[in-house]
């Protein structure tokens, strides 16, 4: 099933989320329908604040966003109970997007590798390294499950320049492809 993405001003996206066990109710349904919602909204990762949840939940994949021929470099994960224990190497601008606020993009300036413990989708706990890309998408969905924005990362000239279009997202007076849900 496909869920409403909220939107930015919704204030469960500004706040830090609860960690969950196994006994989580149909935690198999909610991950299968983010990856739905995800992928009808053209998302490259979805975090559960960003459909109403205060979860410490998120999922990526890049995969889809690799050359022809270069798919394995990809990653297509659950991560639930995140914790980015490192950042290494000099931080890169790349500009980011996100689904929660559509219309606006930014550059970000993130650390190209991270090693982080997470729980898969079977509450199997993983330690792992991941970089570039990969790194940049887990960073930036990691950050919803923090109550961070990509817009806190943004210079402030720049979010001077977007107010406007970020009180019309609040507002819910913008058009989008797929379903939101706008703060009151």
């Amino acid at each position: 099933m496909i869920l409403p993405i909220y939107a930015y001003g919704q204030p469960v996206l500004k706040r830090e989320a609860e960690e969950i066990d196994a006994d989580y109710p149909r935690l198999d349904k909610l991950i299968e329908d983010m990856w739905e919602t995800m992928y009808h909204a053209n998302g490259v990762g979805l975090a559960a604040p960003q459909i109403g949840k205060g979860i410490r939940l998120f999922l990526v994949d890049t995969v889809q966003t690799m050359e022809e021929g270069e798919e394995e470099k990809g990653i297509k994960k659950v991560f639930i109970n995140a914790e980015i224990l490192e950042e290494e190497g000099e931080a890169w601008t790349y500009e980011e997007g996100c689904l929660s606020i559509p219309q606006i993009n930014g550059d970000v300036d993130r650390k190209p590798q991270i090693r982080m413990r997470y729980q898969d989708e079977n509450f199997e706990e993983h330690e792992e390294t991941f970089d570039g890309i990969n790194a940049r998408v887990i960073q930036h969905e990691y950050d919803h499950i923090e109550g961070v924005l990509f817009l806190d990362h943004l210079k402030p000239i720049k979010r001077k320049l977007i107010k406007r279009k970020l009180d019309n997202i609040r507002k819910g007076k913008i058009t989008v492809d797929y379903r939101m849900r706008f703060a009151r």
